[in-house]
């Protein structure tokens, strides 16, 4: 369905109270994604996650997309299993390739799930896609089913700011063709930047050690996987941006955000403007140490709870 421009708008406002989401992640791609599932999880006041999806990733750590995407539902289910969270009907495995330069929607269990779940949403009362990985599970839903887009918002972390000379950061250039298919749907879509908006989002050993470590297994875990990312921890900061795609459904004002022209995404990872284009939502920053207190106390509060 084609939305009106004032409709698209509307629910391109900061949403006030509790709201339903998904998360869709490459989760073991880095080291982030885990952070960013444990915050959503533990927001129960503010955020209601009925599923988390396996994105597919290509890198070092993995062989291929299918890969990726398997070794990242694996790590879902072992942070699942440290949050008391049952996986049934609540993780599920996603595409095991890339949507592409054809822009045909491929096929997996967290496609047809999202599906499901939109099409049982209302314009008044949509569900929130939180992305921070590679869009193809999300782009390859709304190929299969565009009536969809009216009952959706999308945060996506990804791409770069629209002034930065490329726009070749890891999310996008996995799958610069479902990126293009997100920019051009004219889906509600909140962009959470990369370079210069989000790469500030930083933590180091000592910090982690400090406040995530003694917080029960679950600290223990994130922990061990910040610490193995890197064997040199001399004055070694690592990103987690991951997390500020959760902090602005958390409290936009941690992440304040503008309505801008959706940017036109070329085939070489640039970025190029129209003014006719439809509008998004654009995070122009994020404040680093709202978003990890509220996570180091939540943290906390669980591992003393349970």
């Amino acid at each position: 369905m084609a939305l009106t421009e004032s409709d698209r708008l509307r629910l391109l406002q900061p949403p006030k109270g509790r709201v339903r989401a998904v998360l869709d992640t490459d989760t073991y791609n880095e080291i982030d994604d885990q952070f960013a599932l444990v915050q959503m999880i533990l927001s129960p006041d503010r955020i209601s996650v009925e599923a988390v999806y396996a994105a597919p990733f290509h890198n070092s750590r993995s062989t291929g997309p299918e890969e990726g995407m398997e070794l990242s539902y694996d790590e879902i289910l072992r942070l699942l299993e440290r949050l008391g969270r049952p996986a049934s009907n609540f993780a599920f495995r996603g595409v095991r390739g890339y949507v592409g330069p054809e822009k045909k929607p491929l096929h997996a269990e967290a496609v047809d799930d999202l599906i499901e779940r939109a099409r049982s949403s209302t314009f008044d009362d949509p569900l929130y896609v939180v992305a921070i990985g590679a869009i193809s599970n999300v782009a390859s839903a709304i190929l299969k089913a565009p009536e969809i887009i009216d009952k959706i918002v999308v945060v996506w972390l990804g791409g770069n700011p629209h002034y930065w000379p490329n726009t070749t950061d890891f999310n996008l250039r996995q799958d610069v063709g479902a990126a293009q298919v997100i920019f051009d749907s004219g889906v509600p879509l909140v962009q959470v930047p990369n370079w210069g908006v989000t790469s500030h989002m930083l933590a180091s050993v000592p910090e982690i050690e400090r406040y995530v470590e003694p917080s029960g297994p679950v600290g223990q875990f994130l922990a061990a996987r910040f610490k193995e990312y890197e064997t040199d921890h001399i004055g070694w900061t690592k990103e987690i941006w991951d997390m500020a795609a959760v902090g602005w459904l958390l409290n936009p004002d941690w992440a304040p955000s503008t309505i801008v022209h959706a940017p036109i995404l070329n085939e070489n990872m640039t970025w190029s403007v129209d003014h006719s284009r439809h509008m998004i939502r654009n995070v122009d920053f994020v404040y680093r140490d709202k978003i990890m207190k509220d996570f180091y106390n939540k943290l906390s509060t669980f591992a003393e709870t349970n």
